[in-house]
């Protein structure tokens, strides 16, 4: 009776296996950070990337894909974080590893490209921005399509960009664009097409259009509650930002009810998510504060017309919902709505 022996693996074969292996081991440890991220606890998502980011230098190489990946994914979780400097240093070394490895045109590059011109419009370098956005979107509708919603962020981010630099009528038209192609895209209530409806009530605040500014908030916070249901939309940062925005709106009214409404409900849910001591937390206090302080005096201020004189209320600058594209893991979140 003869037994048949089992195949020996070759060193080559193991040494792919191992590879394989350590691969899946680390693209898991990359999509810790991203959730980590997502959450609003940098320190551990940094963590998970540098884990992440050390592993595939040693198995896949500095230049490999995946390690680049992980490099833009920190840019991001450093421009979060207000590190612009260190931010910029990711973007820069990944774009460079993208370009080499898959060309100036490949949707990872372009994805990199376009976080660039996020991180220089928050640096104020806004002609450096606006030629990232544009090679992003054209670079996105030859590789994608004019309605793809990679295409639609990067139109997105240049009406952004058009209405830092005043022009308010190019930034209405392309966002109009970008909500039209989003909502036959990916439907009226997704978060893409609700970040965009954000944005647009902050255009109509600045033109001075304050009913139709409350519409497009009203729906953009209906939208998450229904998307995510009232109690993710709680803590969700986009959703809290929509309700500080009409907490901003309601203060320059003079609406201090309503305005000391929304800042708590948002005060509680940036609590949550970011702890006490967070800088929008710290925002929010003085908000609170200076409501108090013009309610008391309006107590007693009295007019002819409606017995209470509007109060004079210094706002904050609203929050923007911006556009980020990190990674092939992070566009396959999107793509089954996860993101």
């Amino acid at each position: 009776m003869s037994s048949r022996r089992p195949a020996r693996l070759g060193v080559t074969d193991a040494s792919r296996a191992d590879i394989k292996q350590d691969y899946i081991i680390l693209d898991a440890i990359h999509g810790l950070g991203m959730l980590y991220a997502d959450q609003g606890k940098p320190g551990e998502a940094e963590k998970m990337y540098q884990r992440a980011l050390e592993g595939k230098e040693k198995a896949l190489g500095r230049d490999h894909t995946s390690t680049l990946d992980t490099v833009n994914n920190l840019g991001l979780l450093y421009a979060d974080q207000g590190k612009l400097g260190e931010a910029e240093k990711m973007y820069q070394r990944a774009l460079e590893g993208y370009e080499k490895a898959v060309g100036r045109d490949h949707t990872s590059t372009l994805d990199t490209v376009n976080n660039l011109g996020t991180l220089y419009a928050d640096q104020g370098k806004l002609g450096e921005a606006e030629k990232m956005y544009q090679r992003a979107l054209e670079g996105r509708k030859r590789a994608l399509g004019p309605e793809h919603t990679l295409t639609l962020d990067s139109i997105h981010c240049l009406a952004i960009l058009n209405k830092d630099l005043g022009n308010l009528g190019e930034a209405e038209k392309m966002y109009q664009r970008a909500l039209e192609g989003y909502e036959k895209a990916v439907g009226r209530d997704h978060t893409s097409t609700l970040d965009t409806v954000n944005n647009l009530g902050l255009l109509y605040a600045n033109q001075g259009k304050l009913g139709e500014a409350e519409k497009m908030y009203q729906r953009a916070l209906e939208g998450y509650e229904k998307a995510l249901g009232p109690e993710l939309a709680a803590s969700y940062i986009p959703a809290l930002n929509t309700v500080y925005n009409l907490g901003l709106l309601f203060a320059s009214q003079g609406d201090i009810g309503r305005a000391r409404a929304m800042y708590l409900r948002a005060l509680v849910g940036y609590q949550k998510v970011f702890g006490d001591d967070h800088p929008r937390c710290q925002s929010l206090r003085g908000c609170l504060t200076t409501l108090e302080t013009s309610a008391k005096r309006v107590l007693s201020v009295h007019t002819k017309a409606d017995g209470m004189r509007r109060p004079s209320i210094d706002i904050p600058r609203p929050y923007v919902h911006g556009t980020k594209s990190a990674s092939r893991t992070n566009r396959l979140l999107k793509k089954f709505g996860l993101r």
